[in-house]
């Protein structure tokens, strides 16, 4: 299990509901909508000043001038990794109702620093929402370094979200505390890249099928239909759905040099599918993909989960689909498969794939895509 680092955590209670300015904090409040943050991934910015979201791997990174830094997001957001300076990152929590305010970093040097933040799970139960830093009494953020300009975007299901990476027990159910997408497969090729990557992945979608759900398939749920959109919505009727759950993405927000689709795994699942519906399926997401994103390779993986008869129909179709674009004109469209998990590197709840599984399946797409796009 790799080890993370919780130093310099501190958790502070405050007002569940609040307004900066009756917010018992000592320091500077940086807005949210400070010119200075940087962000990726699929946030909602309908309300400023509490950019909402609930995909894994949303990204905000910030210079800050002082000694210490605390972050500010709605209570029950969920759980973040936070690095300051490129030290080792750790984990923060916002799991309680009134938990509001966490401290990132105390007793820095005096100076200029760097804080990168990552949401690590799905945040459908929570609609998770940064408020902004709290920063040393009179210092500010300043201009952070650019971006990566290499772009990628992963479309996908629980492997690409991190499902149950951090557990060890692959008989236990799903926990948001053994999810942790900074460590998925996909989080880890960005960075070895050196790209930034957006994610629109759940637990359960499928590409006409979701887990569990009917062999003629779940047209008002897969990810087709969610893939449009800034959000996805669970279980709506449990509670008030947010607004920005209905909000249509923008597409020219992010162009990815690659997208990488890893679905199937759900469309074949308790022997209960279609093999045309499936093919169909995956046809209508390429469509789609490809009407967003003119310009992008995009490259259909297979693997790691799927075994024996649903591995050869996923790869089958697969291939089926992607000699079909090419033969149709579209020669931008690719595949790849990872290498089945046996066992050998243990596995994660519910036998997802385990930290070092994501290790080498990370390994294995970022050789690929360097031969690709020729990133070396």
């Amino acid at each position: 299990m790799r080890k993370i680092v919780l130093t310099a955590l501190m958790t502070i209670m405050c007002m569940s509901t609040f307004a900066t300015e009756t917010l018992p904090i000592k320091g500077s409040i940086i807005s949210p909508s400070d010119k200075f943050i940087q962000y990726t991934g699929r946030i909602s910015f309908a309300n400023p000043e509490r950019p909402a979201w609930n995909f894994p791997g949303i990204q905000i990174v910030a210079a800050f001038e002082g000694s210490s830094l605390k972050m500010l997001a709605k209570p029950g957001s969920g759980y973040f990794m936070a690095q300051i300076d490129g030290a080792e990152p750790f984990k923060v929590a916002f799991t309680g109702k009134k938990d509001s305010l966490v401290t990132l970093a105390t007793a820095l040097p005096c100076g200029q620093h760097l804080v990168r933040l990552m949401y690590v799970i799905e945040g459908f139960e929570f609609y998770p929402e940064f408020w902004g830093f709290v920063l040393d009494k009179g210092c500010k953020l300043v201009k952070a370094p650019s971006l990566p300009a290499r772009k990628l975007e992963f479309i996908g299901n629980s492997i690409t979200c991190g499902y149950g990476n951090e557990g060890t027990n692959a008989k236990e159910g799903f926990s948001y505390e053994t999810e942790n997408h900074y460590y998925s497969y996909a989080s880890l090729a960005a960075r070895a890249l050196d790209a930034q990557h957006w994610v629109v992945a759940r637990s359960g979608i499928g590409a006409y099928r979701n887990f569990g759900g009917p062999k003629t398939g779940t047209p008002d749920s897969n990810m087709p239909v969610q893939y449009e959109y800034t959000g996805y919505a669970w279980k709506p009727e449990l509670r008030g759905e947010p607004t920005f759950l209905k909000e249509k993405w923008d597409f020219k927000r992010y162009q990815p040099d690659v997208v990488c689709v890893n679905l199937g795994t759900n469309d074949l699942s308790t022997n209960n599918y279609d093999v045309k519906l499936l093919k169909q399926g995956y046809q209508t997401l390429l469509k789609m993909v490809r009407q967003h994103n003119p310009k992008a390779k995009i490259v259909f993986l297979c693997g790691s989960m799927l075994l024996d008869k649903e591995l050869e129909i996923a790869k089958n179709i697969l291939d089926e689909v992607v000699a079909e674009a090419n033969k149709a004109g579209d020669r931008e469209v690719y595949r790849f498969n990872f290498t089945y998990q046996n066992g050998d590197l243990g596995y994660g709840n519910d036998f997802h794939p385990s930290l070092w599984q994501h290790e080498k399946m990370a390994a294995e797409l970022t050789a690929y895509l360097r031969s690709l796009m020729n990133w070396f």
